[in-house]
């Protein structure tokens, strides 16, 4: 019964997601003029309106999918929907170390929670700078036009039947803004009803308590990062499980690195699927030449050149939990970043 209800649950969030699409994609047309008018287009605007608005939700996910939707619906360009799912990813672990810093300032010095915190949104930063330019190569000389997918087409009719006429009546009497704001907020309401459908990942009993005993290896825990993040679909929910692991001394700090590296990558899965509903074939070779690239560069890091990129941010880390100052400097430059970007 308990599994026929999780079906049930799964089936209703997948339904409030295709519909929450659907309505970004509808209100996309209507509330480009509004981008306009506050001056966000180009890139470097895009991709500064992810971060932020990853920031403002505390995960990437939903902020990619809205891309894909813009994307779809014709408001932005193919490069311009790269730059905005880079800054999401970008934001997306800021929840970790949110949490640490509110507990670091005040007064409670572990130290390792923010460090945990930090080291994840070092490691995003490091790889996701490089690879977003690779996929921007990737996307403008056509080396991947050939993948281009999108939902079969029995779907589409069954789209065509169900979803969009419900989205169409809505949209006949709400103006674009506040269609666009309801679906942003359907999309929210679809990713936490997945995570109460996922299996629970406790991180203080079961076999996440024995887990000091194989993570030493960066390897390992590369690859633990892409599996259970392909459980939780969420950097938010896979790193912040770090927290706990790390300050009860089950997970050493270094290897906070590799495992950042493996979720960075397999939390494009959901993003593949929304490509894949936004009706535009494209899509999906947006997302996957990011993909490529996050993977590929954190592939050649974990395999050939660990020790000195680990020891590069082990020294980066030092500087930013030294004291105090230096990491409030660090948390203001954070959270100043995407609004330099959303201005350029």
């Amino acid at each position: 019964m308990k599994a026929v209800l999780k079906l049930a649950i799964v089936a209703a969030a997948f339904f409030v997601f295709v519909v929450a699409l659907e309505t970004i994609k509808t209100s996309a047309r209507g509330i480009s003029p509004v981008l306009h008018m506050i001056h966000v287009e180009g890139v470097w605007n895009l991709f500064g309106l992810g971060w932020i608005m990853a920031y403002a939700v505390l995960s990437g996910s939903p902020i990619a999918a809205v891309a894909l939707s813009l994307y779809g619906a014709g408001s932005i360009n193919d490069v311009e929907a790269l730059g905005m799912i880079a800054g999401s990813r970008f934001g997306a672990s800021f929840v970790v170390l949110l949490v640490g810093a509110i507990h670091y300032l005040r007064g409670q010095r572990k130290i390792i929670t923010v460090a945990t915190g930090v080291l994840a949104l070092l490691t995003t930063w490091t790889i996701y700078a490089p690879a977003t330019f690779g996929g921007y190569l990737l996307l403008v000389t056509g080396s991947l036009d050939r993948f281009r997918f999108q939902a079969p087409g029995a779907f589409v009719s069954f789209l065509d039947v169900t979803v969009k006429p419900l989205v169409a009546l809505f949209a006949s009497w709400l103006h674009p803004t506040i269609l666009f704001v309801a679906g942003v907020s359907l999309l929210l309401g679809a990713f936490k009803t997945f995570d109460r459908a996922l299996p629970e990942i406790n991180p203080q009993h079961g076999r996440f308590k024995r887990i000091a005993d194989i993570v030493y290896r960066p390897k390992v825990m590369f690859l633990l990062g892409v599996a259970i993040t392909c459980v939780t679909l969420s950097v938010s929910v896979s790193v912040g499980i770090l927290v706990p692991l790390s300050a009860k001394g089950y997970v050493r700090r270094e290897n906070v690195i590799p495992y950042v590296m493996g979720a960075n990558i397999s939390t494009f899965i959901d993003t593949l699927f929304a490509s894949l509903l936004v009706g535009e074939p494209r899509a999906f070779t947006v997302v996957l030449a990011e993909m490529l690239s996050v993977g590929t560069i954190s592939l050649l890091v974990v395999f050939l050149f660990y020790r000195p990129y680990s020891r590069a941010l082990e020294a980066i880390l030092e500087r930013i939990t030294g004291n105090r100052t230096a990491f409030i400097v660090f948390l203001s430059i954070t959270m100043a970043m995407p609004l330099i970007f959303l201005m350029m």
